[in-house]
C-alpha cells in the first residue's frame, strides 16, 4: 500500500506548523480515489484537534477545483492540501501556480511537487516500493504463494521544504521542522 490513513493528520500538522495561524484547509482530492475516505477521516480527526475547518474540491473538475483554490485568497488563514493521486500529479503544475498566486501555504504528497515550487510535501520515497517489491517477486518466483505474503506499509517517508516559496509567502519556517527535512531547496 502506497499510504497509511494516519499521514492525512501529519500532513495538517505540517501545515500547522509552518502557518500556525491556519483556520481552514482546501483539502485537493480525486473523490473516485479508494483511499481518499480514509485519508479525510484522519484528516478532519486531526483538523478537530487543531480547531481548523476543513473543504474539499474535486480535481477531477478542472473548474471547480481552480475556482474553489482562488476563493481562498479571500479567506483569513487558508492554506491547501493535496491527497496522493494520478489526477492531482496531473495538475501538478496549475496548483502550485494557483497555491503561489493566491498566496496559500501547502503541503503535497510526493516531492515533485515541492521541486516545482510547491512549499512542502510530506510523502512516501516513491523508488522506496518497487526496491522493496523485487524481494516479494523473489519469493514468489521461489515458490511461496502471494496470498501468504502479507501487506507492507511505507517505510520511508520524506519531507521536502521549499525556502525560495516560503520566502515569497512571508513563512519562517520553524528550526524543528527544518531539522526533519529530508531536503531543503533554496
Amino acid at each position: 500500500m502506497n499510504y497509511e490513513y494516519a499521514v492525512g493528520g501529519k500532513w495538517l500538522e505540517a501545515l500547522e506548523q509552518i502557518a500556525p495561524r491556519t483556520a481552514l484547509v482546501l483539502v485537493i482530492l480525486n473523490p473516485e480515489n479508494l483511499g481518499a475516505p480514509g485519508l479525510l477521516r484522519a484528516i478532519d480527526s486531526a483538523a478537530q484537534n487543531l480547531n481548523i475547518k476543513t473543504r474539499t474540491a474535486s480535481a477531477l473538475d478542472v473548474a471547480e477545483m481552480n475556482r474553489s483554490i482562488e476563493a481562498l485568497e479571500r479567506e483569513a488563514n487558508a492554506a491547501l492540501l493535496v491527497l496522493p493521486d494520478a489526477v492531482t500529479s496531473n495538475f501538478r503544475d496549475s496548483i502550485v501556480a494557483l497555491a503561489a498566486q493566491n498566496h496559500l501555504p501547502a503541503i503535497y504528497p510526493f516531492r515533485y511537487f515541492a521541486v516545482s515550487g510547491g512549499l512542502m510535501s510530506y510523502g512516501i520515497d516513491t523508488a522506496d516500493p518497487f526496491r522493496r517489491a523485487a524481494s516479494y517477486a523473489d519469493r514468489i518466483l521461489k515458490g511461496e504463494k502471494p496470498a501468504d505474503l502479507p501487506v507492507q506499509a511505507p517505510t520511508k517517508y520524506e519531507l521536502v521544504i521549499n525556502l525560495k516559496t516560503a520566502k515569497a509567502l512571508g513563512l519562517e519556517i520553524p528550526p524543528s521542522l527544518l531539522a526533519r527535512a529530508d531536503e531543503v531547496i533554496e
